[in-house]
């Protein structure tokens, strides 16, 4: 991003709004949504700064504006922030106005009205008491907020909308906290002044200004990356209701993209809605990178025409898209089920956009092929081979759109597309022999698992479910060696633990009898496994050393080759 489309700086409330700047929560925007839990979060941070020995400062993180003047802003993010504070500082002047009313000092608690509400809220025209705001809410919220909180007014209780009964909640309880906090105080009004001023000097922002939604858009994904969470969705969200603002404006129509909108948001539940935005998208165009993705729907979606086809488009992935995200609620086969499973385990998502191109276009035949196909991609490709994702996108997002297009119509087909990124069983066998996997993370301990309980049911009749907790893996040279182990060297011992040569499968009580064990107290245990590799590997090493973990790795290695294969390529 170019270092003029955006400014960085750090600004205290007081500075914020301040010299007639102006802010405004683009029309479609979410609804007010806080709650008693953030109000009191809110609260007790700030008097963490009022107390004597409290903190200086209060950060409220960062705030994503949007100007092309640096006058007037829309509040891209931060908007439950700065409606919340303007709140608070209405439920001040509620207090200073019952002091007014009660002929308490009623001519400075006046002028300390006039100017907080100068500083902080805007102005009322005087002869039509209209407001003249420094705060716009969006199209739900902004009556009630201008007509009745910031007036000051009689507040109505019926026929509001959840979120104003929110606004409505949010300015009665500051009122009442506020009250409790200048309760004792022998000058209120001076008391309920010099809290305005307090908090808006010791609460700042990191405020983040860009020239338009591309540039803010970039803001999300890098703060995102940087692990702050900011609503990406909702400014894609806005640019849409913008393209139809900008036309003819039918309220139906309106309503219908944020019924369907919210619909949507609210199924995806904790997945991430530009992930499955972008996975969409590339089921059905030319591949696009995150980075660039909002770029290229802006540059694609500018009509009303355009903003229905897509909603429409997500609308028809969105149910494969959760079932591959969360495969035991969907309708699937149990084999589809599984396949998809095991992406999961594998955490692999890059065959997504394929899949949902397939799940559209292909019968069922091939697309449960493509599914074990995309598992065995992942195994040799991710899993084993660590092979970097890039070119596996692209490949993948190549096949999806010739799928989108109906220049693929079959499996072999497909799997011919596909070749790329499929190692060859040299290749694999090759990393296979020499790969660890630490077990101490969750899930890799699943990924040993499902690999062992592959290579035991290639060479057994029955084998439990990976998931059971009848058995567990049994690490031959323990993860904590006692004395009995000293075949291996400090070293060796740190380098082959998590050597997959080295793990078995074993009967959960047959495994806890054993512990740190040697091997020739092991070796009888593992002859009486019902499990195979476990009685394979008892009788063909008497002894347990460095050179018998690469040994079995590789004859691992050749199993592995032989389950996980795609018998098109050889």
């Amino acid at each position: 991003m170019a270092a003029t489309n955006f400014k960085t700086e750090n600004n205290t409330f007081r500075k914020l709004l301040g010299n007639g700047l102006t802010y405004r929560v683009p029309r479609f925007q979410r609804d007010y949504s806080w709650t008693e839990e953030e109000w009191e979060d809110l609260w007790q941070d700030l008097l963490g700064t009022l107390r004597p020995d409290g903190e200086p400062a209060h950060y409220m993180g960062y705030l994503v504006l949007q100007s092309s003047d640096d006058r007037s802003f829309d509040v891209i993010d931060g908007q439950q922030r700065l409606t919340t504070l303007s709140v608070l500082v209405l439920a001040v002047l509620k207090g200073l106005q019952r002091l007014v009313d009660a002929g308490q000092e009623p001519e400075n608690n006046q002028r300390r009205i006039d100017q907080i509400r100068n500083a902080y809220i805007g102005y009322l025209d005087p002869v039509t008491l209209v407001p003249r705001p420094k705060l716009a809410l969006n199209r739900n919220n902004d009556n009630y907020y201008q007509a009745y909180l910031v007036p000051l007014a009689h507040l109505p209780t019926r026929g509001l909308r959840a979120s104003e009964h929110l606004l409505r909640k949010a300015y009665e309880w500051f009122d009442r906290r506020i009250g409790e906090h200048v309760a004792k105080a022998s000058h209120p009004g001076r008391a309920l002044a010099e809290f305005v001023e307090a908090a808006s000097d010791r609460l700042f922002f990191t405020v983040i200004t860009v020239t338009d939604e591309l540039n803010a858009y970039k803001v999300f994904e890098t703060l995102n990356a940087r692990g702050v969470q900011l609503s990406a969705t909702d400014l894609l969200k806005n640019y849409l209701f913008a393209v139809l603002d900008r036309q003819p404006r039918d309220e139906l129509e309106l309503r219908s993209l944020e019924e369907r909108w919210e619909a949507m948001v609210g199924r995806l539940g904790a997945e991430s809605f530009p992930d499955f935005l972008r996975v969409h998208w590339n089921s059905r165009r030319t591949y696009t990178r995150q980075s660039d993705l909002f770029k290229t729907i802006r540059s694609v979606v500018k009509a009303r025409e355009q903003v229905f086809r897509l909603l429409r488009e997500m609308e028809e992935d969105l149910d494969t898209y959760l079932s591959l995200s969360s495969p035991e609620t969907s309708a699937w086969t149990p084999t589809e089920r599984e396949h998809v499973a095991t992406l999961g385990t594998f955490g692999v998502r890059q065959s997504f956009s394929m899949l949902l191109a397939a799940r559209r276009q292909l019968g069922a035949v091939p697309f449960e092929g493509l599914l074990r196909a995309c598992v065995v991609i992942s195994l040799r490709y991710n899993v084993i081979c660590g092979f970097s994702t890039g070119e596996q996108e692209s490949v993948y997002g190549a096949t999806a759109l010739r799928i989108a297009k109906g220049e693929i119509r079959c499996l072999p087909d497909a799997l011919a597309a596909l070749q790329p990124v499929y190692p060859a069983d040299t290749t694999f066998q090759a990393a296979f022999a020499e790969k660890v996997i630490r077990t101490t993370q969750s899930r890799n301990h699943k990924v040993v698992r499902l690999l062992l309980c592959a290579i035991e049911r290639h060479l057994a009749t029955e084998v439990p479910e990976p998931t059971s907790d009848t058995f567990t893996v049994e690490h031959v040279l323990p993860q904590n060696p006692g004395p009995g182990w000293r075949g291996f060297s400090d070293a060796e011992a740190e380098a082959m633990v998590y050597r997959l040569g080295n793990m078995t499968l074993l009967h959960r009580d047959a495994n806890s009898q054993l512990g740190n064990d040697d091997h020739a107290r092991k070796r009888p245990v593992l002859a009486a496994s019902s499990f195979a590799l476990s009685r394979r590997l008892a009788a063909e090493y008497a002894d347990w050393g460095p050179e018998h973990v690469a040994a079995r790795q590789r004859w691992l290695a050749t199993q592995a080759a032989a389950i996980w294969r795609i018998a098109q390529f050889g």
